[in-house]
């Protein structure tokens, strides 16, 4: 919603500074960035500064403090320079005094009230604007407590930002953070200023990061019941920050911290000592926490060699993540080799895998990708003989913004759950930095988590508390062993809720199994297809009442068209194949001839459907009704073939969520004709289809994937020839 005040500041600033400060703003009456940006470039101006910028940076302060260390209605040098300060406090939701270039009674009270809720009242008291103060207000930070949408902030958090704010304000490299009542990477980082200026670094030598100077002043201050000061204040907000809700934001160490101590202490696997010692700060300060303490779980990308499961034995280590497969195209070889697992069980240690191919940025993460990722890794799971009840974790490797992990990362997982729910019983964890794990977690996608906390500057570990559900804390990359036993590491600490596995089965991989097809043959297999539709009376375009102008505006589907979708979907058909063992061809013939005979009437039913003036009707990639799949999909769990709940076909909400998965998820649909396929063969009293079903049972198969009329006899010997051309090809690809 617009704000009148926020547009007249905007408007102030298109009309006095548009020409010369080289931005405009949209007069949306809406508080962003550029609006913030342009205040900021007006400021400058304002100051003589001649290289304009966005930032609020060391020489606009600098500059601000020498000329105009206190602005007030006695010393802001004009009407314009006024109305800046106005305008920002209307963008910050104060009142600025109708932008009338007047530093009167209204914005007196609006400075007094914006250092008060900042919690620098008692610092710069009256209503003076300090260069802080402006700087402060030249940005998108809160001071008041703010509800983000899927929490309103804590007034806990915001009395420990305040105080941050009022104690360490006059310090050279503090500045004003946000009083939200949300913990986040400002927060964080003062609560590191905020300790060194405690431990007594001087202006410039204080940072705020974790380094050693910091860690030695810690280790100086341990606290203990009956200690009080700004250390314990500073501790028991760090508790509160990392979500301790119980704790009482205190100068005071009661017995009451001690007991949060202790609670927090057995949460992330420290030692119950119920006092405020090193490994305890560090692990409220840093998401990897103190880096020397023990780990009882590893993991790496080096084979475990009998001598290296020895030495990693005799160095304390339980665990040991391994990878489940190699990235393609890459020469990394992380893979679990041959024989390797007996040599971890034997040396008495337990594994755990781990699944990651790429995972590096956003663009990674998408649903189809997390579909291809989960039968992937239940393909290698099984490859390795890992055992039923086992967990893969799934990697999420880099710093996914929160904004990623709802439209990427979720999406992605909510694929993976999908499939290894469906059509496994192995369970999901992930790997990855702390928010993403919680956020996968909270989603019910993973019932574990590997953090990866060693990536501290991560924004997704700043300001976030260890996931509820970790399983292992990833904290150090560390050596282990000498000689032949050498190996290095990343270290981890357990928390008992994975133990791995220490015995596994005689691997499950069937050679004959269909591979991912060889675009080699693409072309030649196009043509050949083509050609036999074409010889079976359906032409490239056109046909089955198709007029130019309804195939150009209703989308006709082409037999080339056709062909590349389920040769573009390859990846899903050939997984789906080798998970339930038989001929990819035999589930890609029917849908590729549903795609092509898409028609005129099937987007009318489809709406009738949408709009309720129907109950059902055949729809998506493989042409599907929703009764049929839901018998399919019955029939295959009560079988043992997948996974899940039998659904009710003449329950009306059953019937519609299965209808709109077929319509709308292209993988839904195209699963449910690989178990239709299995169906269909059980319905005609045929034995479960396999890799050597022959041509006249995949004929018959196909026949009743459109029912048990002479019409359908002729769709199976139609689709079985085109089967016979799919799989012509295959073959080949699987004989290379």
């Amino acid at each position: 919603m617009a704000d009148e005040l926020v547009q007249r500041a905007q408007r102030f600033v298109n009309e006095t500074y548009g020409s010369i400060i080289g931005m405009t703003v949209d007069e949306d009456g809406k508080t962003g960035w550029n609006t913030m940006y342009a205040l900021t470039r007006a400021l400058q101006y304002e100051l003589g500064i001649t290289a304009l910028s966005d930032s609020f940076g060391p020489t606009t302060l600098s500059t601000l403090t020498s000329k105009y260390p206190k602005l007030n209605a006695s010393t802001v040098p004009s009407a314009n320079f006024c109305r800046i300060i106005q305008s920002g406090l209307y963008c910050k939701g104060y009142d600025g005094g109708e932008i009338d270039g007047t530093y009167n009674s209204r914005v007196e009270a609006a400075v007094t009230k914006l250092k008060s809720d900042m919690g620098v009242g008692g610092v710069y008291t009256g209503s003076d604007v300090t260069p802080k103060v402006f700087k402060a207000l030249l940005n998108m930070d809160p001071y008041v407590l703010v509800d983000y949408g899927d929490s309103l902030g804590s007034t806990g958090i915001r009395s420990i930002q305040q105080w941050l704010n009022g104690r360490y304000v006059t310090r050279a490299d503090f500045f004003i953070i946000p009083c939200d009542g949300h913990h986040s990477r400002d927060v964080a980082k003062s609560m590191l200023y905020a300790i060194q200026y405690e431990i007594g670094l001087a202006d410039g030598v204080a940072n705020g990061v974790f380094g050693p100077a910091t860690q030695t002043g810690i280790k100086a201050h341990t606290l203990t019941v009956g200690s009080s000061g700004a250390w314990v204040s500073l501790y028991s907000a760090a508790l509160i920050l990392n979500q301790r809700s119980s704790t009482v934001f205190s100068s005071s160490y009661t017995s009451a911290l001690a007991a949060e101590t202790t609670s927090f202490q057995a949460y992330v696997g420290l030692p119950q000592t119920g006092n405020a010692d090193f490994p305890t700060w560090a692990s409220l300060l840093v998401s990897y926490g103190d880096q020397s303490r023990p780990g009882t779980a590893c993991d790496c990308v080096t084979t475990v060699t009998a001598e290296r499961a020895t030495a990693l034995k005799a160095a304390g280590y339980k665990y040991v993540g391994r990878y489940l497969s190699n990235v393609p195209n890459t020469t990394l070889d992380k893979v679990i080799k041959p024989g390797e697992l007996a040599t971890i069980a034997d040396a008495g240690l337990n594994c755990f895998p781990i699944y990651q191919t790429w995972g590096g940025s956003n663009a990674y993460f998408n649903y189809p990708q997390g579909t291809y990722d989960a039968y992937d890794a239940i393909e290698w799971a099984k490859y390795h003989g890992f055992k039923d009840g086992t967990r893969i974790y799934f990697a999420v490797d880099y710093d996914a913004l929160d904004a990623d992990v709802t439209d990427y990362v979720l999406p992605h997982f909510r694929g993976i759950y999908r499939v290894i729910q469906e059509n496994s019983r192995y369970l999901v964890g992930i790997y990855g930095p702390r928010n993403v794990c919680s956020r996968a977690m909270v989603a019910g996608y993973a019932d574990a988590s590997f953090v990866s906390d060693m990536s501290s500057g991560f924004s997704g570990n700043l300001g976030y508390p260890l996931s509820n559900n970790w399983a292992f804390d990833q904290i150090a990359t560390v050596a282990v062993g000498s000689g032949t036993g050498y190996i290095e590491i990343d270290k981890n600490v357990a928390s008992g809720r994975d133990v791995g596995q220490n015995t596994f089965d005689p691997s499950s991989y069937t050679d004959g199994l269909d591979a991912e097809f060889d675009d080699t043959y693409r072309d030649a297999m196009l043509q050949e297809v083509r050609g036999y539709l074409e010889s079976i009376g359906v032409p490239e375009t056109g046909g089955d009442g198709w007029t130019d102008s309804d195939w150009a505006t209703l989308g006709g589907i082409s037999n080339s068209e056709a062909f590349d979708l389920v040769v573009g979907a390859d990846w899903l058909f050939t997984s789906l194949a080798r998970q339930l063992k038989l001929r990819k061809a035999l589930i890609q013939a029917p849908v590729l001839w549903e795609l092509r005979k898409f028609n005129p009437l099937d987007p009318v039913a489809d709406l009738a459907v949408q709009n309720g003036l129907k109950d059902d009707c055949s729809t998506g990639w493989g042409q599907i009704f929703g009764w049929v799949a839901i018998e399919a999909r019955n029939y295959c769990v009560q079988q043992g073939i997948i996974n899940g709940t039998l659904l009710v076909p003449g329950t009306a909400g059953n019937l519609t969520d299965v209808w709109t998965q077929l319509h709308d998820d292209p993988v839904y649909n195209v699963k449910t004709a690989a178990y239709l396929t299995i169906y269909n063969a059980y319905q005609i009293g045929l034995s479960r289809p396999g890799l050597d079903t022959s041509d006249a049972d995949s004929q018959a198969i196909l026949a009743r994937y459109n029912g048990t009329n002479d019409a359908a006899q002729e769709y199976g010997r139609q689709v079985g020839g085109l089967y016979q051309v799919l799989e012509k090809y295959y073959k080949i690809v699987r004989n290379l």
